[in-house]
């Protein structure tokens, strides 16, 4: 789905009484549509979870993504993921 439409649509729902957290993989749209909460990945586009085949980084993704769910809300916040790698 596109970036633009998943903010727009985040905004409403959350306008509904629903959390929403939109995975962004373009900052410039995610800036200018303001999402209630988004958690921008810098990943190409067709893999907001990162690599395929590799679970636990999708899991780390998706772990930042609930965590954000937390956050105080509406927003608009932007928060930038920074990967982790197993050391």
């Amino acid at each position: 789905m596109c970036n633009q439409t998943v903010g727009l649509v985040a905004a409403e729902l959350e306008r509904q009484g629903v959390t929403t957290v939109a995975i962004q993989l373009l900052r410039s749209i995610a800036e200018r549509v303001r999402p209630p909460r988004g958690l921008w990945v810098p990943f190409p586009h067709g893999y907001p979870l990162e690599a395929p085949g590799e679970p636990e980084r999708q899991r780390q993704v998706l772990r930042a993504a609930l965590d954000l769910a937390t956050a105080p809300g509406p927003g608009p916040l932007l928060v930038d993921y920074v990967p982790t790698r197993p050391g």
